[in-house]
């Protein structure tokens, strides 16, 4: 589960949420990435807009409830997690427990394995320089 270097394009993937589509609805395809991580867990790529400042990382409906979260990062970078390694064991608020793909994460990030992949952004940070990130998760409904 480390990173090979590789930058796929995810078009005709089961990776691909360019056009709004359920999270679980690809989860089980026959794909030797969804199952290496049995289902979700992977860096996408970022195509950042120009001027370097936040960019929008990803956009989710719920289209029952109309909840939408929007994700705007200046990282080049979001790991997609989609609940693999929940057992429906852990409790959790108001004792409630968590089965298996029952939540998702969006977490922005430099990619995986940086150090030892020349292809990826840097992440050396040395001495005196500092190092600055800004991502911001809006949330909002819609009718």
């Amino acid at each position: 589960m480390i990173p090979t270097g590789e930058l796929r394009d995810v078009g005709g993937t089961p990776f691909d949420f360019r056009k709004p589509v359920a999270i679980g609805a690809r989860t089980d395809q026959d794909d030797d990435q969804l199952k290496l991580g049995g289902g979700y867990d992977h860096n996408y790529v970022l195509r950042r807009s120009a001027g370097g400042g936040e960019s929008r990382a990803a956009r989710v409906v719920e289209p029952a409830s109309g909840r939408v979260l929007e994700v705007w990062t200046t990282e080049p970078g979001v790991q997609f997690y989609t609940g693999n390694f929940l057992d429906g064991k852990t409790p959790g608020k108001g004792g409630l427990t968590y089965p298996r793909r029952n939540a998702f994460c969006l977490e922005t990030q430099h990619f995986p394995d940086s150090p030892n992949q020349p292809k990826f952004p840097s992440v050396v940070l040395k001495p005196g320089e500092r190092y600055h990130t800004i991502t911001t998760y809006k949330f909002s409904v819609e009718k």
